[in-house]
């Protein structure tokens, strides 16, 4: 399999999410993932994102844990932990979620276009936001 390609045709496939429908767009999301070997973190990360894009955060979580503990790397990485978190915190699950952040934070990872802000304790009432990060002179 060509790499570049399928990331080509994974661009393509984000970018038309708004024209098809739900169904339409997790079934090509399913035979693109589909090309990839079964644990492929970043068909698992991919899947999971389509998965909470289009409402089904129950159905992404599991994806997000593999994705991670398979080792997804990069930015990918950083999506999976805060969009993971985000999932977490919308079903419920702040204690994990602030969690989650906060290992990331303490590790040091860098989020170039936004800083995770964890406000009001204690965790299990905590509120997430994304805010723009201020730029640097």
């Amino acid at each position: 399999m060509d790499e570049a390609d399928w990331e080509r045709r994974l661009e393509l496939l984000w970018a038309s999410i708004d024209a098809r429908d739900e169904d339409d767009f997790l079934a090509a999301m399913g035979e693109l993932v589909a090309e990839l070997p079964a644990d492929d973190p970043v068909g698992l990360f991919e899947h999971a994102s389509a998965f909470d894009s289009t409402g089904h955060p129950d159905l992404a979580v599991g994806r997000y844990r593999q994705a991670l503990e398979g080792g997804v790397s990069g930015q990918r990485r950083r999506r999976a932990v805060i969009q993971l978190a985000s999932t977490l915190r919308n079903l419920g699950q702040a204690e994990e979620s602030v969690a989650l952040l906060t290992a990331e934070l303490d590790a040091g990872s860098v989020i170039r276009s936004r800083r995770v802000v964890l406000l009001s304790a204690p965790a299990r009432r905590a509120r997430l936001r994304l805010v723009p990060a201020r730029r640097r002179r």
